[in-house]
C-alpha cells in the first residue's frame, strides 16, 4: 500500500485471489458464497490462497447467512474461525455482531477483537443495518475494530457517498471508514472525491457476472487499480 489510497478486493477462490493480487489489489478479503455476503472460508481454502498470494488477506469470520445476531454455538465458532485464521497467517479478520435491537453488539465485538489480536478486525457490512450510523461508529470504535466495511446504509455506495463523507468526517484517524458496494472503475473516482475515504473494498459484482474468468476478472481488477491510482 505505497500510496495514498488502498484496494482491497472480496474473493472466494484461489483463482481469483491470484487474479486480484495480479491485477493491483492491495488487500484480498477472502469469504465463501459470496452470493449470500459471504461466511467464513474453509480451512483448505484459507490454506491454498495464503500460499498462493503475498498480499495481505482479511478472512470473513461469519458462521452463516442472514442476520448478525448470533447464538452461543455460533459465537463460539467465530472464536474458534478466529484461531484458525491466526494459525492460517491470515493477516485479518472481518466480521460484525448486532443485538436483537439492531444496535452494535459492543461486548461480544470487543471480545473477539481482542482474540484476533495482533490481526486487526474489520466490522464488516452489518453496520449498514444500524439505524443510526454515527452512534454505531462510536460503537465501533469502542470495540477496538481498526476498519468499518458500508455503504453508508444504501443500496450502493455511490447512493450512500453523502452518509460515508459524514462518517469519514467524524471517524477522523480514529478509524478507517471503508466504502463498498458497486465500486467498480467507472466510478471510483468520484467515491474518492466525494467520500474522502482512503481506502475502497470491491468485489466488482456489480460489473461481472458471477461466471467471469479469473482473466476477466484481472482485468477489472486492474482497471479499478488504475483509476484509483490516477486518483491520487
Amino acid at each position: 500500500m505505497a500510496g495514498r489510497f488502498a484496494l482491497e478486493i472480496s474473493v472466494e477462490s484461489v483463482e481469483l485471489a491470484e487474479a486480484a493480487a495480479r491485477g493491483g489489489a492491495d488487500r484480498i478479503e477472502l469469504c465463501a458464497e459470496l452470493a449470500v455476503g459471504g461466511v467464513t472460508p474453509g480451512q483448505e481454502l484459507m490454506r491454498a490462497v495464503r500460499a498462493a498470494v503475498q498480499v495481505p488477506i482479511f478472512a470473513m469470520i461469519r458462521p452463516r447467512a442472514g442476520n448478525f445476531v448470533y447464538s452461543r454455538e455460533e459465537f463460539t465458532a467465530m472464536r474458534a474461525s478466529i484461531e484458525l485464521a491466526k494459525r492460517l497467517e491470515m493477516d485479518g479478520a472481518v466480521l460484525g455482531l448486532l443485538t436483537t435491537g439492531g444496535l452494535v453488539d459492543v461486548a461480544r465485538t470487543r471480545e473477539l477483537v481482542e482474540i484476533a489480536k495482533p490481526l486487526p478486525v474489520t466490522f464488516h457490512r452489518a453496520f449498514d443495518e444500524c439505524a443510526d450510523q454515527l452512534a454505531a461508529l462510536e460503537d465501533v470504535i469502542r470495540t477496538g475494530a481498526r476498519r468499518i466495511l458500508t455503504s453508508g446504509g444504501a443500496a450502493s455506495a455511490a447512493a450512500g457517498a453523502a452518509t460515508l463523507a459524514r462518517l469519514v468526517a467524524a471517524a477522523g484517524e480514529r478509524i478507517t471508514i471503508l466504502p463498498g458496494a458497486g465500486i467498480h472503475a467507472g466510478n471510483i473516482a468520484e467515491m474518492v472525491r466525494t467520500t474522502g475515504a482512503r481506502e475502497f473494498h470491491s468485489g466488482l459484482s456489480s460489473v461481472l457476472p458471477k461466471s467471469a474468468e479469473a482473466s476477466q476478472f484481472q482485468v477489472q481488477v486492474v482497471c479499478l487499480a488504475k483509476a484509483l491510482r490516477d486518483a491520487e
